[in-house]
C-alpha cells in the first residue's frame, strides 16, 4: 500500500471496540474472581509448600501481654482478641492465592513513632515480623511464612508536602501509588513510575521493592527518582533521610540500601521523590509484527526517531492477547493475528512536534515492513483502551487457576527465546495442554514486558499449582538466564519465590557482603525472615 494509504489504515483503525484501560483489567478481576469464588479452595501454607523452611528457634512466641502492649500503640487486628481466620486471610495470603501465612495479629501503626515502639518492642522480645504495604507482590513477600506480625502500613497514608517548582513529593510510605499520582496531576505533574496494581499498592511498597513499571525507559528507576527515605530500623531507631535534594555528596548514600531491601533491614515510612512534569502532548499505537526479529527492528528504529518523547516500549505475543481476548469477551483492536504486537507510548510538550515525529515513523515502519497491522489512538479514551490490552494480561493468564511468574532480565537479542524454551519443555513432559488433551495442567505459556529495558514476563499459566509443573520449571528457567548472565528478577524481588535461587545472578562475594549488611542491621533477624538473601 501507499504511504498514505499506509497511514490512513493506522488511523481508520483507532476506531477501537475494547474495554478501557482501568475497566478491562476491573472486567478481568471481576471475572477472575467470581471464578475463585466458584471454585475456591483452601490455600496451602506456605510452610507446607517449603518444608526445608522451619521456623526460627531463635523467635518468641506472641503472648497475651505483647498483643495488650501493641494495643496501647495503635488499632490491631487479632485472633486472641475475638478476630476471626477469614477477617486475618486477606493480610495471611497474597492475590495470586499462591502464599499462606500463619499470623494471628495484625497492626496497624499511624505514626511513625507507633513503628518505632513496635519494632522495639519486638526485637527486645525477638518476635518476627512482616512489613506489609498492599500486598500486591508476586513472589510472597509481603505475607507471613509463619507465625510473624504483620506490621500493615495502609493507616500512614497522608501527603507531607509537595514543591511544584522542583517537583519533589514528600509522602507516607502508605500512599497508594494511584492517589499519588493523582493528587500530582491536579498540580501539573505525575509519579514517575506507573503499575498495572497502582490502585492498590503503595509507594513504600513500591519503593521497599524497587519496583519498575511500564515508563522505566522514559523516568528511570527508583534507584535515580527516590531522593530520599525516612525508615526505622529493627531496634526502633528513628533515621531520617528525607532529604530534598538531588545532590548530596557527603558520606555514603544510605537511601539506596533500603531501595529493593523487601523489608528485611527496616521499614520504609516515607519517601522523598522527584517528579516528572504532566506531558501535555501523549499518543499511543499499537502494531502487529510478524517476528521478534522485526520486533527489534521496530525497538531501534522507535529509539532512533522519537528519542526524548518515548515513553514505553511493550511487547505482548500473540497467546497474551488472545487470553485478554478470552477472558474479557472484547475485540481485539487489529484484525489480523500476528505472532508479536508492540505498544509504543510518546509523551512530551509539543502535540504538533510529536504527531510529526510519530508520523514520520508510523511511515518508516509500514514502508520497510517493520509492522505488518496496527492501529493509532485518536483520543484519550482510545488510549486507555489499547492499554487496556497490554495491562489486562496479568489477571487474564490468572483466570484458568494459577500461574507461575518469572520477571527476567535477558539481554535483547534472546529476550523470546526463553518463552519458546519453556514451551517446548513442556511439552516434552507432556504437561502442556493440546487439541488431543486440552486439560492437561498447563494451559499455556506467554511472554510479555518491558522491551525497553530488557525486562520479559514469562507466565506460565496452569490450571491449579502442581509439583511437576515446578519441577520442569526449576532450575531450568534459572539455568537457561544464568547461561546469559541474566537476572532471574528484573523488578518483583526475591520474596521465597527466588530466595534459594539468589546464586544464579549473583557471586558469592556479593552474597557475602548483602548477608552481612543484614546481621549489620538486623543481628536479630526479626525483619521478614526466611526470604530474600538470607544470612
Amino acid at each position: 500500500m501507499t504511504t498514505s494509504a499506509s497511514r490512513q489504515r493506522l488511523v481508520a483503525a483507532a476506531t477501537l471496540r475494547v474495554t478501557s484501560r482501568r475497566s478491562a483489567s476491573t472486567d478481568a478481576a471481576a471475572t477472575t474472581t467470581a471464578a475463585a469464588e466458584a471454585t475456591k479452595k483452601v490455600v496451602k501454607y506456605t510452610a507446607d509448600v517449603y518444608p526445608n523452611l522451619q521456623r526460627g528457634s531463635q523467635f518468641s512466641q506472641l503472648t497475651a501481654e505483647d498483643i495488650s502492649y501493641f494495643e496501647s500503640i495503635c488499632p490491631v487486628l487479632s485472633i486472641d482478641k475475638g478476630a476471626t481466620e477469614d477477617e486475618l486471610e486477606s493480610f495471611n495470603t497474597d492475590w495470586m492465592r499462591k502464599y499462606r501465612g500463619q499470623t494471628r495479629l495484625v497492626v496497624k501503626p499511624k505514626t511513625i513513632e507507633d513503628v518505632s515502639k513496635i519494632l522495639k518492642h519486638c526485637n527486645e522480645r525477638k518476635l518476627a515480623v512482616v512489613p506489609q504495604g498492599g500486598n500486591t507482590g508476586l513472589v510472597g513477600g509481603s505475607v507471613p511464612v509463619f507465625d510473624e506480625i504483620v506490621i500493615n502500613m495502609s493507616s500512614m497514608n497522608n501527603i507531607r508536602s509537595f514543591d511544584a517548582v522542583s517537583g519533589i513529593l514528600t509522602c507516607d510510605a502508605g500512599v497508594i501509588l494511584e492517589s499519588a499520582d493523582s493528587y500530582l496531576r491536579e498540580h501539573g505533574y505525575i509519579f514517575p513510575l506507573d503499575l498495572g496494581a497502582k490502585g492498590s499498592c503503595h509507594v513504600g511498597g513500591n519503593v521497599a521493592c524497587n519496583a519498575g513499571g511500564l515508563r522505566l525507559l522514559r523516568y528511570g528507576s527508583l534507584h535515580g527518582t527516590v531522593l530520599g527515605v525516612e525508615a526505622v530500623l529493627p531496634d526502633g531507631t528513628i533515621l531520617d533521610g528525607l532529604s530534598l535534594l538531588r545532590k548530596n555528596n557527603t558520606g555514603y548514600d544510605l537511601k539506596q540500601l533500603f531501595i529493593g531491601s523487601e523489608g528485611t533491614i527496616g521499614i520504609i515510612t516515607a519517601i522523598s521523590i522527584i517528579c516528572p512534569q504532566k506531558p501535555k502532548a501523549q499518543n499511543v499505537a499499537f502494531f502487529g509484527v510478524e517476528s521478534f526479529e522485526k520486533v527489534q527492528q521496530t525497538f531501534v528504529k522507535t529509539k532512533q526517531q522519537l528519542s526524548e518523547i518515548l515513553s514505553a516500549f511493550e511487547l505482548m505475543d500473540a497467546n497474551s492477547q488472545r487470553m485478554v481476548g478470552q477472558v474479557t469477551g472484547k475485540k481485539h483492536p487489529l484484525e489480523s493475528k500476528p505472532p508479536f504486537y508492540v505498544l509504543i507510548e510518546t509523551s512530551g510538550s509539543n502535540t504538533e512536534h510529536d504527531s510529526e515525529k510519530l508520523n514520520t515513523l508510523l511511515e518508516d515502519l509500514v514502508e520497510n515492513g517493520y509492522v505488518s497491522d496496527g492501529t493509532l489512538a485518536e483520543s484519550e479514551m482510545q488510549q486507555r483502551d489499547l492499554w487496556a490490552w497490554r495491562e489486562g494480561i496479568p489477571e487474564a493468564v490468572g483466570y484458568f487457576g494459577g500461574v507461575y511468574k518469572y520477571d527476567v532480565s535477558i539481554p535483547l537479542s534472546e529476550l523470546y527465546v526463553l518463552v519458546d524454551d519453556v514451551r517446548t519443555q513442556m511439552k516434552k513432559s507432556g504437561l502442556l495442554s493440546t487439541p488431543e488433551n486440552p486439560e492437561n495442567i498447563v494451559v499455556d505459556v506467554v511472554g510479555y514486558g518491558h522491551m525497553g529495558d530488557s525486562n520479559l514476563h514469562l507466565n506460565v499459566a496452569v490450571r491449579a499449582y502442581d509439583k511437576r509443573v515446578e519441577k520442569e520449571l526449576e532450575p531450568f528457567v534459572y539455568e537457561w538466564i544464568q547461561k546469559r548472565r541474566g537476572s532471574i528478577s528484573a523488578e518483583h524481588g526475591l520474596g521465597v519465590a527466588k530466595s534459594d535461587y539468589v546464586g544464579y545472578s549473583r557471586g558469592e562475594t556479593e552474597l557475602g557482603i548483602m548477608r552481612s549488611i543484614k546481621r549489620l542491621f538486623d543481628p536479630n533477624g526479626i525483619m521478614n525472615p526466611y526470604k530474600y538473601v538470607k544470612a
